[in-house]
């Protein structure tokens, strides 16, 4: 249960589902894994998408001149080169949405061709509805190589719901210059720093979508995707619930990955006890992936309801910090564990354990390392879930998502949140909060 918001913001170490290697920490829960990656990048409070600045509040077409510089000849040059290069970005991003294979190849040399029909057939399959490239800088040579050039670009593209609000990444394009049409060699994995390749630009896909959910995996996972489909549409209606104001996902995005693409997509290296995570993309949209090597058969429905909560409750922009951390996560937790009694919460055993010895009773030191044991992650979101659950039992749903906007969107201290939303201080309420979770540990 990682939080990953990488799409516009930094990574921080974050919350995780369930362990993968034993049984044991499987049931550290499928949710914590996921939850890690995430919560990692949103606690650092920025959108963690895209490289740059200029592509974090957007770029368009070809940058214009500025300065002495731009008007001399090389700079010239280059910007109009720049400027036919972008004209085919627009006619391959025509074709693209028109369903035109030979049109989203021909600006291309036979050397890209099957990493483009790849990229093609995957981004058709994921219903692409907007698909929009712009230039971020002017093209530079290739050193070494006479009449190569790179070109960073901007792509923005919606799924499934036209007219979204596009998510954005960066990547280098490689092109031979040539004086009727420059040509394209090559589109580069994207260089987001915190978010790495996405699955339809490294992959081939298989999807299914439904009312509410889209989910892709590998072709040879496909036989699965009946069942996650019905289980991510089920979760979803669980997540709607935790959505804040109005910003229910127009689709939750799940990716389904087997071993090698686990280690790929969205640049891998999660914590060792990751079975899954939600990472920032964008445009308000929030991408889970899931660890099909890691997650035990039953799991899976908890995992995606922590999950597709992330996504609908978490802001673009991430969480104020590690001191919220037991807040993101305790709600997913809650929603994960959708109405059950406390006394079956699967994490009690490790919950025991971590409020016995080990934690020193405040909620604002609960988040893992990434190198935690896994009963020690399982512990602290288990904890975590036991204090929002306490929160929930005297205030109701309502007030508690109230009291998570205030803090998580608004980023107002606890205490102010508190008092605006409760009533009450927030010193008492968090000692009430750890009181709770002793007796439930007893």
């Amino acid at each position: 249960m990682a939080v990953d918001s990488a799409s516009v913001g930094a990574a921080v170490p974050g919350g995780g589902a369930v362990a993968r290697p034993e049984r044991t920490a499987w049931r550290l829960r499928p949710l914590w894994a996921a939850l890690a990656a995430v919560v990692a990048m949103l606690a650092c409070g920025l959108p963690a998408a895209l490289l740059t600045d200029r592509a974090r509040h957007g770029a368009g077409p070809v940058p214009g001149p500025s300065g002495a510089a731009a008007d001399d000849p090389a700079s010239r040059a280059a910007r109009q080169l720049g400027e036919r290069m972008t004209a085919e970005l627009a006619r391959q991003s025509t074709a693209l949405i028109g369903g035109d294979r030979a049109g989203f190849l021909a600006v291309a040399e036979p050397v890209a061709h099957p990493d483009l029909r790849r990229r093609y057939a995957a981004l058709r399959a994921l219903r692409v509805t907007t698909w929009q490239a712009g230039a971020a800088d002017l093209p530079a040579p290739v050193e070494g190589r006479p009449g190569e050039w790179r070109l960073l670009v901007e792509f923005r593209y919606c799924f499934v719901v036209p007219g979204c609000r596009p998510s954005r990444l960066l990547a280098v394009t490689r092109w031979r210059a040539r004086e009727e049409r420059p040509r394209l060699l090559a589109v580069e994995p994207s260089r987001s720093a915190e978010v790495g390749a996405r699955p339809w630009e490294v992959s081939e896909l298989a999807v299914a979508v439904g009312p509410r959910t889209l989910v892709a995996t590998t072709p040879a996972l496909r036989g699965r995707l009946p069942g996650l489909l019905a289980q991510a549409e089920a979760a979803a209606t669980v997540a709607d619930a935790y959505a804040v104001g109005d910003r229910k996902p127009d689709r939750y995005r799940i990716f389904y990955a087997g071993r090698a693409e686990w280690k790929r997509w969205y640049g891998g290296d999660r914590p060792r006890w990751t079975g899954g995570y939600a990472v920032t993309v964008g445009g308000g949209h929030h991408e889970v992936v899931l660890n099909a090597d890691g997650l035990a058969s039953g799991g899976v429905d908890d995992l995606l309801r922590h999950e597709l909560t992330h996504a609908a409750s978490l802001p673009e922009r991430g969480y104020p910090g590690k001191g919220t951390w037991w807040l993101v996560e305790g709600l997913a937790e809650h929603a994960g564990a959708d109405g059950q009694p406390v006394d079956r919460y699967e994490g009690l055993t490790e919950v025991r354990r971590l409020a016995k010895g080990g934690w020193g009773g405040r909620l604002d030191s609960l988040t893992p390392a990434d190198d935690a044991p896994a009963d020690r992650v399982s512990g602290s979101y288990g904890i975590s879930y036991l204090a929002v659950r306490h929160l929930v039992d005297r205030f109701g749903p309502e007030r508690l998502l109230a009291f998570f906007a205030a803090v998580v969107h608004e980023r107002r201290p606890l205490a102010d949140a508190a008092e605006a939303i409760f009533g009450e201080p927030w010193g008492a309420l968090h000692d009430e909060c750890v009181a709770y979770v002793r007796a439930v540990a007893a």
